[in-house]
């Protein structure tokens, strides 16, 4: 249920910007990465304490986390959470996202 709410949370996220209406597979293939991310990082905890070492990342199946450890791990502790991974990747989506209303064609007068 938590994995559920939070790859919603990253779809709701991204649900307001017009450069990620995307078709719906587009949507159903983050899902897709979302839950496949969410399972690597529960096979890669191997002391099962819901946190990622960046030694667990590297020898785990996470390569996303692992060369991202230090922009997801914000407070600086050594760890990361999958919050805290589903964190970063809505705060990626959003500085990729176009504004609304944005355009690539000049303004007009």
């Amino acid at each position: 249920m938590i994995r559920f709410t939070c790859a919603t949370l990253v779809l709701l996220a991204m649900a307001g910007s017009p450069s990620m209406a995307l078709a719906q597979t587009g949507l159903n293939d983050l899902a897709r990465n979302v839950k496949a991310l969410d399972k690597n990082f529960d096979a890669a905890d191997k002391n099962h304490d819901g946190l990622l070492s960046r030694q667990e990342a590297q020898a785990g199946q996470v390569p996303f986390i692992a060369n991202h450890f230090d922009a997801i791990d914000t407070t600086h502790r050594g760890a990361v959470s999958k919050q805290e991974v589903h964190d970063y990747i809505a705060r990626t989506l959003k500085r990729t996202a176009r504004p609304p209303g944005a355009s690539s064609a000049p303004s007009q007068p």
